[in-house]
């Protein structure tokens, strides 16, 4: 079912979709930057929400955390806000400092995407289309885009789709912060987090990877058997101390080759009894605590998940190529699993 959610000040309207049934996973998306506005599951006889959210659409407009939005061109930093392809360099806007984060100053999170299709039972979708013209925050070549978001059963699936006409680098990725509680005000921090990967990209002063693919064994990063969210403390690791929490991204260690394959992550709520699964295709996951909201959203907690390519990987050869060239078509999924 799509209805109207708003209008934005230049009176384009803006339409969410609700996907799943009524006694199970249900879903809510916005065409504004296909944003995740909501999921709910019925736990013990009450629909708990699980992502966090805002009740109306002026403050997606405001917001600066890219809450629920679709990422794109490039998802994560790209260092130094420029990339070479085939000896040609490129500048990008800077939105992050001296780097581009999540593809610039306006990213996909604040478009108006076109509704190409949705439908009805067992398996409920809404597929949104988006044209990123070539120069876009500095970006070559007109990229297209395809974002198709399913439920079917208790599981919530986005799956990509990317052509483009000029070599480009692309880093699509999805940003809900979790909050598998059932209630934004509670703290994550007895979440408990699994992560299917031995390896992680350390980063620099500004949240950049450095290029080294360091182990997590004895780290606190090694999320390899369930482990609560909870940050230790500055001293624990030099990695820790620099960004006071974690915004990292894992190398996973055996991607999915379908929404049945290999569990990427799990993350599970004691406090409701709700638990996550997630699997995808893509390489990396990029783990985030919401540090910022104590000062951006202080009454809101949550844990961004995100499956993606490898942050900054144009400017790293020993990162797995994120460049999209002409005659190929990207396809990637990421899905989410719920059950309390």
């Amino acid at each position: 079912m799509i209805r109207k959610f708003g209008r934005l000040p230049d009176g384009q309207e803006v339409e969410i979709a609700t996907l799943g049934s009524a006694d199970g996973l249900q879903a809510e998306i916005l065409t504004l930057g296909g944003t995740l506005r909501s999921v709910t599951l019925p736990v013990k006889g009450k629909r708990l929400p699980h992502v966090l959210s805002f009740p109306e659409l002026d403050g997606y407009l405001r917001d600066t955390s890219y809450v629920g939005q679709l990422v794109g061109r490039f998802g994560n930093r790209i260092g130094g806000a420029a990339f070479e392809i085939d000896g040609k360099p490129y500048k990008l806007t800077a939105n992050n400092g001296r780097n581009t984060l999540h593809g610039g100053a306006i990213g996909f999170g604040k478009y108006v995407w076109t509704v190409l299709g949705s439908g009805g039972g067992k398996n409920t979708y809404v597929k949104l289309g988006h044209r990123s013209p070539a120069g876009t925050n500095g970006f070559p070549g007109n990229l297209d885009v395809t974002a198709l978001f399913t439920v079917y059963e208790n599981t919530l699936t986005l799956a990509y789709e990317a052509t483009t006409d000029a070599p480009t680098p692309i880093n699509l990725t999805w940003h809900p912060y979790f909050t598998l509680s059932g209630d934004p005000r509670d703290s994550t921090d007895d979440q408990r987090l699994t992560i299917a990967a031995s390896h992680y990209l350390p980063v620099g002063q500004s949240r950049v990877p450095t290029g080294e693919i360091a182990p997590v064994a004895g780290t606190p990063f090694d999320f390899r058997k369930p482990k609560a969210m909870r940050v230790p403390p500055p001293a624990s690791h030099p990695q820790i101390a620099l960004t006071k929490g974690f915004d990292h991204c894992w190398v996973l260690d055996k991607p999915s080759s379908s929404p049945s394959g290999p569990v990427a992550a799990e993350l599970y709520a004691p406090s409701s009894g709700v638990r996550m699964q997630v699997r995808t295709n893509l390489p990396g996951l990029q783990v985030y605590d919401a540090s910022h909201f104590r000062a951006v959203y202080p009454e809101y907690h949550g844990i961004a998940i995100e499956p993606e390519n490898f942050p900054d990987a144009p400017n790293h050869a020993n990162f797995p190529s994120s460049i999209l060239r002409p005659g190929e078509t990207h396809r990637s999924f990421m899905s989410f699993t719920f059950s309390g």
